[in-house]
């Protein structure tokens, strides 16, 4: 590994569980990706631009709960402000959502 952080540094990530409560296509955006509306309970509700087409259908998306870091600075994608970034594992072009393995209250803290 060639970035080590300490513990302080990843304590300052916020990582939270929300539930995909609307998908949208993001026809805009350089790879194929949805646009996505996570409720995070107490924290609100933000939105997401995710590389997910792959392995994902919209229909399998909705309700499904996901992990997000939640405290980074908004990013613009085309015309589309994402709030969120979602965590998924990654090889090649597909991307595996990480998410509890139990349903659990949104906005609920990971650590």
């Amino acid at each position: 590994m060639d970035n080590t952080i300490t513990f302080d540094d990843f304590s300052k990530i916020d990582l939270r569980i929300g539930t995909i409560i609307d998908v949208n296509d993001f026809p805009e955006a350089r790879q194929p990706a949805y646009q996505l509306t996570i409720d995070f309970g107490a924290l609100g509700v933000k939105k997401s631009s995710a590389q997910i087409t792959t392995l994902y259908k919209k229909s399998d998306l909705l309700n499904k709960q996901i992990i997000a870091v939640v405290n980074f600075p908004k990013k613009q994608i085309a015309k589309f402000m994402s709030e969120c970034l979602v965590l998924g594992a990654v090889k090649d072009k597909e991307v595996v959502l990480l998410n509890p393995e139990e349903k659990v209250k949104n906005g609920t803290a990971v650590n």
